[in-house]
């Protein structure tokens, strides 16, 4: 009976390790809100002239596109997106990370799961001492020792230590994963909302141009005015002042378009110097997505990457409560070895050079100064705060999208109502030069007038390139669509087989 207990003892410690302490880790449950704003959506948003002022309709449940952007139908831009796919160091950063946390993960998995062994050869010259055993006056020759051997090493992992770290490590690859994707649908909107920034800019600058061309015309009229007498020379003063203001104007805008084709560039993975070989955008280019897909509240959580990166974060925290707590058990180690040990290489393997070993060791830790227990309480306390952040991500998600929903709403009746004052500021303009050519009008009405169409035109613009940036923020702001990448791929082979 003596022989089959370590038997015994090693059959009871694999089926304990069939156990592992610690929390086993679930997903949280998703917030029971159906809507994410107090206020129902509209059934459409507001229209106004030009193609972005289309209506824009909210589909509750439909679908995003992985490749989101190609809803604006600009070739330019897809093809600015394409190449700072390729090239962007922010993805390849990202990849990287991911790659590095698999190969620690591979790692460990062979050294947690399987046995160590290892091949050993060792050579040495010895001369030893006769006093070793009870001989002092015994002299030895030197002597050469030639051994070779395997040792085998292999930890039981009884309690799940080993294991609950291996669960930390996939929860870290996952982590690094949606990191990747949140970087992947980071850079494509910050791509498109510089895109329309760059139309904006565009426009902006172009309308400044046209005020300018117009107030000068105005100047020149009002300037042979004052030759005959008809006019003051304050109009001419005023009028010159005015046109000096709208030209002051340009340089800043002209700096913010320059700023901006820099940003675009980094953003495509290119030197600043590199802007002049990007496309230039306009807003007419652009097409307003008309249908809205709006994803439901209980499958956000499960498709914001930075969500799922929390959540991640949260689980590998759950997985260190089990490692912490299993360091508090005992840890059983089994050894053995077999070789070979003789004065010469031709006789290693010979009859009477076998050496073996075999042993199995137990560790139990019993008085760290309240080490382990201390660490566990930090490893507790790590998980709470996870959660804590984990809520946090999900408050935050819910925020974000709440906010560019009403936002789209409010930025459709925004454009409305600019484009009636444009339309009412230049229509003001126009008679007004009309009622000053004919002296039914002062001067002053024109500056006014202009003041109020340089400020209408430029509201214009902005309004306009304010829709689309905050049509890119709700795709954004709904996760990208990167789970419908793959079966996006499938079918696109499908149909060119």
């Amino acid at each position: 009976m003596a022989q089959l207990r370590p038997f015994s003892f090693l059959a009871v410690a694999l089926v304990v390790s069939s156990c592992a302490v610690g929390p086993d880790f679930r997903v949280p449950e998703a917030p029971a809100a159906k809507t994410y704003t107090s206020a129902a959506l509209p059934a459409e948003t507001e229209t106004a002239p030009g193609k972005a002022g289309a209506a824009q309709r909210f589909i509750s449940g439909e679908d995003i596109p992985s490749q989101w952007w190609t809803l604006f139908h600009s070739p330019a831009l897809d093809q600015l997106i394409k190449q700072a796919l390729k090239d962007s160091p922010t993805l390849e950063a990202a990849q990287a990370a991911l790659r590095q946390s698999q190969e620690e993960l591979r790692a460990r998995t062979g050294s947690a799961l399987f046995p160590s062994i290892d091949a050993q050869g060792i050579v040495t010259r010895q001369k030893i001492s006769g006093a070793a055993f009870g001989q002092p006056n015994t002299r030895f020759s030197p002597f050469t020792l030639y051994n070779a051997s395997v040792n085998v090493t292999y930890t039981l992992d009884v309690f799940g230590g080993a294991r609950r770290e291996l669960e930390g490590l996939r929860a870290q690859v996952e982590y690094e994963k949606f990191q990747l994707e949140a970087a992947h649908l980071a850079l494509t909107a910050n791509i498109v909302t510089t895109a329309v920034l760059d139309a904006s800019l565009r426009a902006q600058i172009q309308a400044t141009r046209d005020i300018e061309k117009a107030q000068a015309e105005q100047l020149s009229m009002v300037e042979r005015q004052f030759q005959v007498g008809a006019a003051a020379r304050t109009d001419v003063l005023l009028q010159q002042a005015k046109l000096a203001q709208t030209r002051a104007s340009l340089p800043p805008l002209e700096k913010a378009l320059a700023q901006n084709r820099h940003q675009l560039a980094v953003l495509a993975g290119r030197l600043p110097a590199d802007a002049a070989l990007l496309p230039e955008f306009d807003l007419t280019a652009f097409d307003l997505p008309q249908q809205l897909p709006v994803s439901l509240p209980s499958s956000l959580a499960r498709r914001r990457p930075d969500i799922r990166a929390a959540e991640s974060v949260l689980h590998a925290a759950s997985a260190q409560v089990g490692v912490a707590t299993a360091n508090m058990y005992p840890h059983i180690t089994l050894t053995g070895g077999y070789g070979s040990t003789a004065e010469t290489t031709g006789t290693l393997f010979s009859a009477g050079s076998a050496v073996w070993n075999l042993g199995a060791g137990l560790t139990q830790p019993l008085f760290h100064g309240g080490e382990l227990a201390a660490k566990k309480r930090a490893a507790v306390a790590a998980y709470d705060a996870a959660a804590a952040a984990y809520r946090q991500s999900v408050l935050q998600a819910f925020q974000n999208v709440a906010d560019v929903l009403r936002a789209l709403e409010l930025d459709a009746q925004a454009l409305k109502s600019q484009a009636d004052a444009e339309t009412a500021a230049r229509d003001s303009l126009e008679t007004a030069r009309e009622q000053y050519k004919l002296g039914a009008a002062s001067h002053l009405a024109i500056l006014l007038a202009e003041d109020q169409y340089e400020a209408a035109k430029i509201g214009l613009v902005q309004a306009e390139a304010l829709r689309f940036a905050d049509t890119a923020a709700l795709f954004q702001s709904l996760g990208g669509g990167w789970w419908n990448e793959a079966k996006e791929d499938t079918a696109a082979k499908m149909n060119k087989e």
